[in-house]
């Protein structure tokens, strides 16, 4: 299973659907940065993903998005071999 590093927020509905969602997929550890608590986290994640929402998902090096971007991948079909591939 590959790594799975989400930044999150502690009020994030969400964030909250998205772990929900990669639980449910059999992903046992979510390695979560806390964007709220740590305010340079939130400009490293700014700076990677050019983004200013949370949540925002790697699965490995690969960065999914948000939580629409995820679930639109596994309605896809396309999460589960994300998450396994070597």
């Amino acid at each position: 299973m590959q790594p799975v590093l989400m930044y999150s927020s502690g009020i994030c509905p969400y964030c909250t659907m998205a772990e929900r969602l990669l639980r449910a997929k059999g992903v046992d550890v979510i390695d979560k940065i806390r964007v709220d608590l740590e305010p340079a986290q939130r400009n490293e994640m700014m700076q990677k993903t050019g983004r200013r929402t949370v949540p925002q998902i790697y699965i490995g090096d690969t960065h999914v998005g948000g939580y629409d971007d995820l679930s639109a991948l596994d309605r896809a079909g396309k999460l589960d071999a994300l998450l396994q591939a070597a």
